[in-house]
């Protein structure tokens, strides 16, 4: 018998956040080298949204009723800290401005210019899904 060679997937929700001036907030989370959106997986019985809402709450401080959140997208991309392994991602955006500190197991905030240079240690959900879809979505 054959053994399926798949790798491990984890379904999780992120948010996108911005701030006044239009920048997209990203977060470090403890013991780990890349930045992502806020977010995680989700408990027993929440939904996307729920879990958003949630995460976005514990990790930065940010409390939004998770009807509020407006749904982005969902893709699958390698996990930013956990070799071999694939995310499936339900992203949102959170209306309005926002201000965040890091909580949780959140180790650095840090608000990306999007008409900016990217860094270079940008988690790949973020750089090769959610950012082209920010910039090519029609308002």
């Amino acid at each position: 018998m054959n053994a399926l060679n798949t790798n491990p997937l984890i379904v999780v929700s992120a948010v996108c956040v911005f701030d006044e001036a239009g920048r997209l907030l990203t977060v470090r989370k403890r013991g780990t080298d890349k930045f992502m959106h806020p977010g995680g997986k989700p408990e027993a019985g929440e939904t996307a949204a729920q879990t958003a809402a949630r995460e976005l709450a514990e990790e930065v401080g940010i409390v939004l009723a998770a009807e509020e959140l407006v749904p982005l997208g969902i893709w699958l991309a390698d996990a930013a800290n956990e070799a071999a392994t694939q995310i499936q991602a339900t992203v949102f955006t959170a209306p309005g401005a926002w201000h965040a500190h890091p909580s949780a197991e959140i180790a650095e905030i840090r608000w990306l210019d999007l008409a900016g240079e990217l860094p270079d240690d940008l988690a790949p959900l973020l750089t090769d899904h959610v950012l082209p879809a920010l910039w090519g979505q029609p308002g």
